[in-house]
């Protein structure tokens, strides 16, 4: 730039630029034209400002002439992340809308129509027994029911010598009752013709005792082989036995 002595007492005059300085940038101290990538003016010797190139740096500088402030490059990565945040729930919600609206054309349009909720449990019907009644209007009493009667346990019998199989010994001083309790169990086990003897009436055994015998045999193979079945049965201690009255 070039300036004109003054005239007349007139201020001096500054002459235009120079088509080529007039498209170059000018030094911030002495306003010396520079080449674009210049690093230090020729006049002054200031080390002159790099402008920065790209996208960023020209977003920075429309940013700075809008506003007066920049906050910083790191602005334009977060904004480029909330947009596709944006345009990702945007699409989102235009899928999830379209899927409930085909949704509800297939329910409307299918010929069996929308299914029900809940499908009610068929009801149950019970039918009571009918109790004829007299012609009095009273239910008949029904017949009392009598227990059958508990077998006899065997007797061994009066003045007879033979054999038998001696399924335990139980001392009297327990109790006749016990002994009765030992053979009813002897019974439903499936033994035949259990019963009980005071051993004190029969010469052969020893006094002080109820056997408990099962069968009564007229030789030692018989009763032999029933002392078999007798341990079959879970009665293990089970032998054969002479009784002599």
């Amino acid at each position: 730039m070039t300036v004109s002595p003054p005239r007349n007492g007139e201020p001096p005059a500054e002459e235009p630029q120079s088509s080529e300085a007039a498209g170059r940038t000018l030094c911030p101290r002495c306003g010396t034209p520079h080449e674009l990538n210049q690093e230090y003016c020729l006049e002054c010797g200031l080390r002159l400002p790099v402008e920065a190139k790209g996208l960023v740096p020209r977003l920075g500088r429309a940013w700075r002439r809008q506003l007066g402030w920049y906050p910083g490059d790191w602005v334009w990565p977060s904004l480029l992340a909330l947009l596709i945040a944006a345009l990702a729930g945007i699409g989102a919600a235009a899928f999830v809308s379209h899927d409930q609206k085909r949704a509800g054309y297939v329910t409307g349009t299918s010929p069996f129509g929308a299914p029900p909720a809940t499908i009610p449990p068929p009801e149950r019907t019970t039918t009571m027994p009918t109790v004829p009644t007299t012609q009095t209007g009273t239910q008949p009493v029904p017949p009392k029911q009598t227990p059958s009667p508990t077998p006899a346990l065997k007797a061994w019998p009066a003045g007879k010598s033979g054999w038998t199989v001696v399924l335990a010994s139980l001392p009297t001083a327990n109790g006749r009752a016990f002994a009765l309790a030992q053979a009813r169990a002897a019974e439903h086990s499936g033994l035949q013709a259990v019963g009980i003897i005071d051993s004190s009436q029969y010469a052969s055994l020893h006094p002080g005792y109820y056997v408990l015998f099962s069968g009564v045999y007229t030789s030692f193979d018989d009763a032999n082989t029933a002392a078999t079945t007798a341990q079959s049965r879970g009665y293990r201690r089970a032998y054969p036995r002479p009784i002599t009255p």
